[in-house]
């Protein structure tokens, strides 16, 4: 399998091109087109239904759509659902968390998954149940706007706001938790902080999708204007 991305890094394409019998998966909607030589499969996005069941719980879709190439070689063209851009991480038997949505493809040999955020972020009121991208393979992942790079050396803590983080990889551990203080819940309007603390890398975007949402709330009409 091989791959290009076009129009970045404001409106990305992928572009994967398939030899036969090879095939990649891609959340329901990505699709711009294929080759007439490739076909498209739905199947559930995990093992089973416990496992889609967990995949909706990290934000994605109960099925992907796997692409194949069964009459020879072909292209497909995928696109993330918002304007912004697309990044290949490849994973070497380990585990590539991301947060909600962000899960934009994947070729053979990568497996979805989705873990709990458990008592942590239930306590941080965050909800946060990562995406789990596990095995050996390439995934996409799309971010609204651009990606920043963040690299932590061992015992490094940076924290992040909670729509930020999109990435991360299993040598980081995170947190959640609550800004200090009523005033700064309300008036800070950040609320929940994600902390992130060991040796390695994680992506953010560079602006967060909700904001510019609210940003633009007032200034939508309403359906009694």
């Amino acid at each position: 399998m091989e791959y290009e991305f076009t129009h970045q890094p404001s409106y990305t394409h992928l572009i994967v091109q398939l030899e036969q019998g090879e095939s990649v998966l891609a959340e329901p909607g990505a699709m711009v087109g294929h080759s007439s030589t490739v076909s498209m499969q739905t199947q559930s996005s995990g093992d089973g239904l416990l496992g889609s069941a967990k995949s909706v719980l990290g934000g994605e879709s109960a099925f992907v759509n796997r692409f194949v190439a069964e009459d020879g070689s072909g292209q497909v063209t995928l696109a993330p659902p918002s304007p912004g851009d697309v990044m290949a991480h490849d994973l070497r038997d380990e585990t590539l968390y991301c947060t909600d949505g962000a899960f934009l493809a994947g070729s053979d040999g990568v497996d979805i998954d989705s873990e709990l955020g458990g008592i942590k972020s239930v306590i941080g009121e965050a909800g946060l149940t990562p995406l789990a991208l596990k095995g050996t393979g390439t995934a996409f992942i799309d971010a609204y706007g651009g990606f920043e790079t963040l690299v932590l050396v061992a015992g490094e803590v940076h924290v992040l706001g909670k729509v930020h983080p999109i990435p991360w990889g299993d040598n980081l551990d995170y947190t959640t938790r609550s800004a200090s203080g009523l005033k700064s819940n309300i008036l800070g309007d950040e609320g929940i902080f994600f902390p992130v603390n060991g040796s390695g890398g994680a992506w953010c975007h560079t602006p967060a999708l909700s904001a510019f949402a609210s940003f633009l709330s007032p200034h939508v009409p309403s359906g009694d204007s």
